[in-house]
């Protein structure tokens, strides 16, 4: 069944569907329409919507509620200043260490570090993490959906790779080689008190729009498209716990670390894992 899934996938425009998804939830309706579409999907999904910023009638399209924040002191961030956390909601992927400049996808399909970020132009970013260690966190539907620093310190630039966008729920990740390297994705780098940090939002298919936070970028908006890269002459200072970006659907998060960050036990694929919660 899941082989016949993924062949109907190939088939597909999923980049232009994507495309057409985002602009049909963005898009204003009558707001009896918008209330019964945020109701149904929040009960069929289990959406904790006690934690919402806003109750459910007030959000004007269904991606204001997809990208809802949530209310203040809803996810404690783990105090200390060298303490990483998840930067996320989701469930925990793989988890472990960059082994000759590869991640582990799934049982028995890897992936390069540097073809993750983008590349051949990115094998030197890919060297300040070797050694390092990662954390591939998923979103699901009923997740929340913004994006977090799991440390303070800097923002040094960030790398934007168009691809093309798979799911990337267990059809894709078992089914895709490199799924994460050949989709749509938004890497932001950060320089840390533990040393780099790269943040890789992956995009998904009906997740074609990635926002960045921190700057004018925005995710499969156009179909001309070409790799976009800034590196800030100035950093942006940003504290642990801040967001960095939003999905406009769920998706998934690679999180990689320098050397000298050690994933602690608990951490574990399959665990869920809350925004703020400490990853060593």
């Amino acid at each position: 069944m899941a082989e016949l899934a993924y062949t109907f996938l190939k088939l597909l425009p999923r980049n232009t569907l994507s495309r057409a998804v985002g602009a049909a939830c963005r898009m204003p309706a009558p707001r009896p329409v918008v209330r019964a579409v945020i109701r149904t999907f929040a009960r069929k999904y289990g959406v904790d919507v006690a934690e919402a910023e806003r109750a459910l009638d007030e959000y004007p399209t269904f991606t204001e509620f997809f990208t809802r924040r949530l209310k203040p002191g809803a996810r404690p961030i783990a105090p200390g200043e060298l303490v990483p956390v998840s930067p996320v909601d989701g469930t925990v992927g793989e988890v472990g260490d960059i082994v000759e400049g590869r991640l582990l996808q799934a049982k028995g399909k890897h992936y390069s570090l540097a073809e993750l970020f983008g590349g051949p132009l990115a094998e030197e970013d890919a060297t300040a993490f070797a050694g390092g260690t990662f954390v591939t966190i998923y979103l699901a539907p009923h997740n929340y959906h913004r994006i977090h620093a799991p440390l303070g310190g800097a923002i040094t630039g960030y790398l934007n790779v168009p691809g093309t966008l798979w799911p990337v729920n267990a059809i894709g990740v078992r089914n895709v080689e490199r799924l994460f390297c050949v989709n749509e994705r938004l890497t932001t780098f950060l320089r840390t008190p533990r040393g780099s940090c790269a943040v890789v939002a992956v995009g998904a298919m009906n997740v074609g729009r990635i926002r960045a936070i921190y700057d004018d970028v925005v995710t499969n908006a156009r179909r001309t498209r070409a790799v976009q890269r800034k590196t800030y002459e100035k950093p942006i200072p940003v504290e642990k716990g801040a967001e960095l970006a939003i999905f406009e659907m769920g998706s998934t998060v690679v999180v990689v670390f320098a050397p000298g960050v050690k994933i602690g036990a608990k951490v574990v694929p399959a665990r869920p894992i809350k925004l703020g919660e400490r990853l060593e």
